[in-house]
């Protein structure tokens, strides 16, 4: 096997943290594993390898000979069911998602074609309005409904469960486990939980099923190759929960570039495909306020899914994210 093309590593604003990469053995067998896959379609190596680490993965741009390079994925143990969950939404959902080439579930490894531009590039390149955030909502939207009868086989799978009813218990249980809260933030958490409570009842009543909730949808996580056409990645951090909670990140990141003004019309947007089955613009809007503060939990969650060595470097953001339930929803 021939490994020896030149290696550059980013490591971003996290050069202490330890991953895989740091073993010898763990490269070579990774690197082999990417080589005989690509040998396995007829496809060879070549060139540089870019590889980016991170307490949360480690991916790697592979060049190859002939064709667009492809990506390497690994996966920290709490996140290892992101290939198994990614080859799975390409049978449900295909129209929607990348389909990987190879998937190793018991290492947490994928190997995956490339997507395309980035969504934040189009962005950066076209100066693209609002109108675009809208049309990736709905599309995001609407696969989440086509998702919702696969909610248990995606728990099957590996994916956390954080479903609407669960959620007192999910924040009983990282509350407990987080060291970097302070006695009176846990004491303004405690307060809060009737009221948490009363907000899971609520949401559930109003009849949206859990379905899967991405929890980082940001510009850089979806691909846009085309007009109206997104492709949406980078599942690691998921959770089955109610849908409605993957708003908050996508709204947030437009309200940054536009204003809080967008704010009411992307909710719109996404609430398109919720429409029907009898239920009223003023019972989908209120489900949004409540998700959009609930979803705090499922980010909290999701900072715990590090590499070990590296476990600490999350505390302080799961921190952040609990008490991100003390803010009142713009919506």
């Amino acid at each position: 096997m021939r490994h020896e093309a030149s290696v550059t590593v980013d490591r971003g604003r996290y050069q202490d943290s330890v991953t895989p990469w740091e073993q010898e053995a763990w490269r070579t067998a990774a690197l082999g594993w990417v080589e005989g896959e690509l040998a396995a379609r007829g496809l060879r190596m070549t060139g540089q390898r870019l590889v980016r680490l991170r307490p949360w993965s480690v991916l790697m741009r592979v060049a190859v000979e002939g064709r667009d390079a492809v990506w390497f994925k690994a996966n920290p143990p709490a996140s290892a069911f992101e290939g198994a969950l990614t080859e799975a939404l390409a049978r449900w959902v295909p129209e929607h998602v990348l389909e990987p080439l190879a998937v190793d579930a018991r290492r947490g490894w994928s190997l995956l074609p490339d997507g395309g531009e980035l969504f934040r590039s189009v962005l950066d390149r076209e100066a693209a309005g609002p109108e675009a955030w809208e049309e990736l909502l709905r599309q995001y939207a609407s696969m989440q409904g086509a998702l919702i009868p696969y909610a248990s086989e995606i728990e099957r799978l590996g994916v956390p469960s954080a479903r609407t009813t669960a959620l007192p218990d999910v924040f009983d249980r990282v509350v407990a486990e987080n060291a970097a809260l302070r006695a009176d933030q846990r004491g303004r958490l405690a307060d809060l939980r009737p009221a948490l409570v009363d907000w899971c009842a609520e949401l559930a009543a109003l009849g949206i099923a859990d379905s899967l909730d991405h929890a980082d949808l940001h510009d850089g996580q979806l691909f846009h190759p085309r007009p109206g056409r997104f492709t949406f990645f980078d599942w690691g951090d998921a959770a089955v929960s109610h849908p409605f909670c993957s708003l908050v990140v996508p709204a947030g990141r437009a309200c940054a570039r536009y204003g809080p003004a967008v704010l009411p019309r992307l909710r719109d947007a996404y609430l398109e495909p919720w429409t029907g089955a009898g239920r009223t613009a003023a019972e989908l809007r209120r489900a949004v306020s409540l998700a959009w503060r609930l979803g705090a939990l499922g980010r909290a969650c999701s900072w715990g899914r590090l590499f070990p060595s590296a476990d600490a470097a999350g505390t302080a953001e799961i921190a952040g994210g609990l008490l991100e339930l003390l803010t009142d929803p713009p919506l």
